[in-house]
């Protein structure tokens, strides 16, 4: 069996319909109910298929790393909070996605541009290439704090000041997978304090989830 990693691959190996024939509403909510061993892989009516056949093999195997690793508790580094999970970037991408609201009105980055900015209540500057910008909201990939880029002083970068941080877009790598609507305590992999976050999941397929109303103060 080909190395897996997680709670994504587990879901991979389930047939992906979100039929609801399981009892459950998406195939990510069955993955969870084999995590928390209140459910058997027999109990999906497709695993009995032959295009699926062997699968449940692989997940009897997979199960006991994943539940490994989930009891083990995601604590952000400075402030000691645990979070429900940590996230990471889009399969590709060098960093989780980030959409930004900069306080700057005649500030207006393109896409391409390398941006520097400090997030409203964070401590420590950014430096964020833009991907994409709509109606004002600047989406980016963190590139790093000045010493990731390289060793670079002579670096191109546009000054943009305060920047609201509206919302975060990866993949859940560590902890469970949360419903829409939920609000949640968060750890982003490439935070450089490795601080929890707080937000409320507005988009949840699989393992990938946008995260909005982000806040660095958690309850």
């Amino acid at each position: 069996m080909s190395e897996i990693k997680g709670i994504a691959d587990l879901i991979a190996l389930l047939p992906g319909y979100n039929c609801g024939e399981c009892g459950f509403r998406r195939c990510a909510d069955f993955a969870a109910a084999l995590i928390d061993g209140t459910i058997g892989s027999e109990e999906c009516p497709f695993m009995h298929q032959n295009t699926f056949r062997g699968r449940s093999v692989q997940i009897a195997e997979l199960l006991p790393t994943i539940v490994s690793e989930r009891c083990e508790p995601i604590v952000g580094v400075i402030d000691h909070l645990t979070a429900d999970f940590a996230l990471a970037p889009l399969p590709g991408e060098p960093s989780c996605r980030e959409d930004l609201h900069p306080f700057d009105s005649a500030v207006h980055p393109e896409t391409g541009n390398i941006l520097r900015y400090r997030p409203l209540g964070c401590p420590i500057t950014h430096f964020a290439r833009v991907i994409a910008v709509d109606h004002g909201i600047v989406t980016v990939h963190l590139i790093g704090p000045r010493h990731r880029l390289g060793g670079e002083d002579d670096f191109r970068y546009q000054e943009v000041g305060v920047c609201m941080v509206l919302a975060f877009e990866g993949v859940v790598v560590r902890g469970r997978v949360p419903d829409v609507g939920e609000t949640v305590r968060f750890l982003p992999e490439h935070c450089m304090m490795q601080k929890v976050h707080s937000g409320v999941i507005v988009h949840s397929e699989g393992d990938r989830v946008r995260i909005e109303s982000i806040d660095l103060k958690v309850f």
